[in-house]
């Protein structure tokens, strides 16, 4: 009975989806109130629905319903019950299913807290919305339906694959999908605006809060992915430049440029027609994503679907989506002239030169992820695109743009002095050169990168610093005063002053971890010690034992330096039943200066085992970088200016009749 709620729920909610893409618009044309404010009540009545259907599956994954054909095929009675919960989004139709419900969530808390933007642009909004639920719904339904039954039910199911029954994997989905479902707000914002012609200071201070949120769980997300590979796959690694890595930061790449575009619609009225082409372009690179994850055109742990008919019926609705926005833009963008004229040294004009370096940026991943697609599907060419690509065009964009993040906030708006920017930034220029020294004193051999990271580390920090030193007047006046300053100064620059410093801590952790890290790859008998990285690791012997839903090989590792203990490791490899696979189980000690990581592989036969040990120089402090930024995402989006909207400024927009003007 389970199953058909769920089937049931899920059919209202493509209902409702249709009334709410057709019915709003037609009522903002129109200029009637009621069919305007349809909108809200359905995205309600799509949330709920959609949260009874998710909520459905749920039940049938924790009491093991396997007459689910869903269920049997990605769950287990014997699985934790942490996995068989994050089993439901660890599938195809499980995962989308998901998408929908998170979509409709947005689009409810459209309804609930939009509720000061002017009329005739929320029942957009809510009618695109509506019209992306459409698609999405569609191909739930008609090809990847999670309710369809099987008869006769197995007495027990396949399981879950066993890289994804992890803790950090378990919640690495649902923090994507709400950055990449995120996006669909500011898609709509986006093509509301170019149906009604307007974007103005307040539109870009309405998107701003979507954006955040979204860039925020991206930026998590993201994150999680990376440290659930760092640990879970034993490579040592925490980024690869996996097709379906790629396929998550280029929306991200796009939220980032979006977010810093807004800023100058809402300061300076400019960038407008930019802005609105992020706002699709960021969109249509999470669809893009979805169509490479789901149509089966990559192997990857993530990608679930192989049936060429998803993959069509995917790249279809991407089509049609970016397509028409793409021709609505066309149509509609020249009408939409941008005011606010600057100065190329401004700080408008650092934040387009933020933007022409990301987009630059995205162009390039964009380029080594679809050139193998491409070469394949023409020529039957198998190729592969890796990091060496990645990193020969990835990092020259990347350093200057670290170089103008921390000048970009020391410039005024229309016009700055370049000079003047530079002479406020010598206590950073003199940190570049004493960093640099003591790299080049403590480790003369190292590598040209470590010296360019460490300096962009030094100059970014210290810029940050100094910047926001100088918005409180520290050391220039009384704390009192400094104190004051800190306290009426807007959650949105501490916000961006704490994101930033997240970016410097990234990049203390990825160039010390690639340039100073110790490794020792071999056989090593019980008994045997190695030195690595100036700690000394004892191979103490491995043990076989059961767990829950697995067999396991456990190796002990004696960690101590200098003769004083520091730590046990304990890395195993373990050999799942349902479905049958071997996975690699790291053990690591973190600390703030370095990672010990240790992972012991198969028997050679003589009584040794395989090993593989890594010192890791402040490798921790990539993911502390990225939840840095996200707090500072979160202390941004807190700002009161973004929850009390300026409905003021865009009474305009509403449709002058009676029945909207009294709305």
């Amino acid at each position: 009975m389970i199953g058909e709620i769920g089937q049931f729920t899920l059919i209202i909610a493509l209902v409702v989806s249709c009334l709410q893409g057709i019915i709003p618009l037609y009522g903002a044309h129109k200029g009637a109130l009621p069919q305007m404010r349809f909108g809200s009540h359905a995205a309600l009545v799509q949330f709920l629905a959609l949260t009874v259907a998710f909520v459905a599956l749920t039940i049938g994954y924790v009491i093991s319903d396997f007459t689910i054909a869903n269920v049997a095929k990605n769950s287990h009675s014997l699985k934790p019950m942490l996995y068989k919960i994050s089993g439901v989004w660890g599938n195809h139709e499980g995962s989308l299913l998901l998408w929908a419900w998170i979509l409709a969530l947005f689009g409810f808390a459209v309804a609930a807290f939009g509720r000061n933007l002017p009329t005739s642009l929320r029942a957009r909004v809510l009618a695109v919305q509506g019209l992306i639920g459409i698609g999405f719904l569609m191909f739930i339904i008609f090809t990847s339906n999670p309710f369809d039954r099987i008869d006769p039910a197995p007495f027990d199911g396949n399981g879950l694959n066993p890289l994804l029954q992890d803790p950090g994997l378990a919640f690495h989905p649902p923090f994507l999908y709400l950055g990449y479902v995120g996006l669909s707000v500011t898609f709509s914002f986006a093509i509301a605006a170019l149906i009604e012609g307007k974007v103005d200071p307040a539109w870009a201070r309405w998107v701003r809060p979507w954006t955040l949120t979204a860039w925020g769980f991206l930026t998590l997300g993201i994150a999680l992915g990376s440290w659930w590979a760092y640990y879970e796959l034993g490579w040592g690694g925490w980024w690869f430049w996996d097709p379906v890595e790629n396929a998550s930061f280029m929306p991200w790449l796009a939220a980032t440029a979006l977010l810093h575009s807004a800023i100058v619609v809402e300061k300076r009225d400019a960038l407008k027609n930019w802005t609105i082409l992020l706002a699709i372009i960021a969109f249509s690179f999470s669809l893009l994503g979805t169509f490479l994850v789901r149509s089966g055109v990559l192997n990857s742990v993530h990608a679930f679907a192989t049936d060429p008919t998803r993959g069509l019926f995917v790249l279809g609705f991407f089509v049609a989506v970016v397509g028409s926005s793409l021709t609505l833009y066309a149509f509609r963008a020249p009408a939409m002239k941008g005011g606010g004229l600057f100065s190329p040294i401004s700080r408008e004009g650092a934040l387009v030169l933020n933007n022409l370096l990301l987009s630059t940026a995205l162009g390039t991943v964009l380029v080594g992820t679809l050139y193998p697609i491409f070469l394949d599907a023409i020529a039957e060419a198998k190729v592969s695109v890796g990091p060496p690509y990645f990193n020969s065009t990835f990092i020259p964009i990347i350093v200057p743009l670290i170089i103008a993040l921390a000048m970009g906030p020391f410039m005024p708006w229309k016009r700055a002095d370049l000079a003047g920017v530079l002479s406020r930034l010598k206590l950073a220029l003199v940190a570049v050169l004493v960093i640099t020294g003591l790299v080049w004193w403590l480790a003369a051999d190292a590598p040209i990168l470590a010296y360019v990271g460490m300096a962009l580390f030094a100059w970014l920090t210290i810029g940050i610093l100094v910047e926001w030193a100088d918005r409180l007047k520290l050391f220039r006046t009384s704390f009192v005063n400094s104190w004051n300053r800190f306290k009426n100064l807007p959650r949105s620059a501490h916000g961006m002053t704490v994101a930033h410093l997240g970016v410097a801590f990234m990049i203390l952790g990825i160039t010390a971890s690639e340039a100073w890290q110790s490794e020792h790859l071999g056989v090593m008998a019980p008994g045997e010690s190695i030195n690595v990285g100036g700690y000394d690791f004892r191979f103490d012997g491995a043990r076989e034992g059961q767990g829950p839903n697995y067999g396991y090989l456990e190796g002990t590792f004696s960690v101590s330096k200098e003769g004083e203990y520091v730590t046990v490791l304990t890395p195993s490899q373990r050999e799942y039943t349902s479905p049958p696979m071997e996975t690699t189980e790291a053990a690591i000690w973190p600390m703030i200066t370095a990672d010990l990581y240790a992972v012991v592989g198969e028997e050679d036969g003589k009584g040794g085992y395989a090993t593989r040990i890594y010192h890791k120089p402040f490798v921790s402090w990539i993911w502390g970088g990225a939840i840095v930024m996200f707090l500072g995402g979160c202390l941004s989006l807190s700002d009161r200016r973004f929850r009390i909207a300026a409905a003021s400024k865009s009474k305009k927009s509403i449709p002058a009749n009676s029945s909207v003007a009294g709305a």
